[in-house]
């Protein structure tokens, strides 16, 4: 039988914990619903983002576990990563934000290469090599005049604040 180390000075860090990863797993959840039920195909910028909560979500959860195994150091070293990576995810939403409203140029790899116009038969057979590039520098949907992107860059900001909170909480318990 598993023994049981509930240590109430805690408990506030746990709730701010959890409230954080259920809201970044509604968000990617979110996220693909939009690819494939929506039919939004994301840009290469649109799936970088994504990187930091396949990599937050499951330390997140980490740090549930060893908040709730008394890891106290662990947990906070465990939130204060997923913090940084939200940190630098909201970066890069900052960045692809600006190049849908042509603050800055996107990457390269987001922009469709010119192409020659040929009308014979055997280039119009052919497949286009450029076919599936979807641009980021162009928002395929926007709320309120905010994209995609830019709300990544504050649903981000929020996450990270939560994981800052849950350090701080376990650092005052300690």
């Amino acid at each position: 039988m598993l023994a049981s180390t509930y240590d109430a000075s805690t408990a506030p860090a746990y709730r701010t914990g959890a409230a954080v990863l259920l809201f970044a797993l509604a968000i990617i959840l979110t996220a693909l619903g939009f690819e494939y039920i929506g039919g939004y195909t994301p840009c290469p910028l649109c799936l970088q983002q994504r990187y930091a909560y396949y990599a937050g979500n499951p330390l997140l959860f980490l740090a549930l576990v060893s908040l709730g195994a008394d890891k106290k150091g662990l947990s906070v070293l465990l939130f204060a990563l997923v913090g940084l990576a939200f940190l630098a995810n909201a970066g890069l939403g900052t960045y692809h934000a600006g190049a849908e409203w042509g603050f800055w140029p996107g990457p390269e790899t987001c922009a469709a290469a010119p192409q020659k116009l040929s009308l014979s038969a055997k280039d119009l057979l052919a497949p286009s090599t450029s076919m599936g590039v979807v641009r980021c520098d162009q928002a395929a949907w926007r709320f309120l005049g905010i994209s995609f992107a830019g709300y990544n860059v504050l649903i981000s900001l929020l996450i990270a604040y939560g994981c800052a909170v849950a350090t701080r909480q376990i650092r005052g318990s300690i």
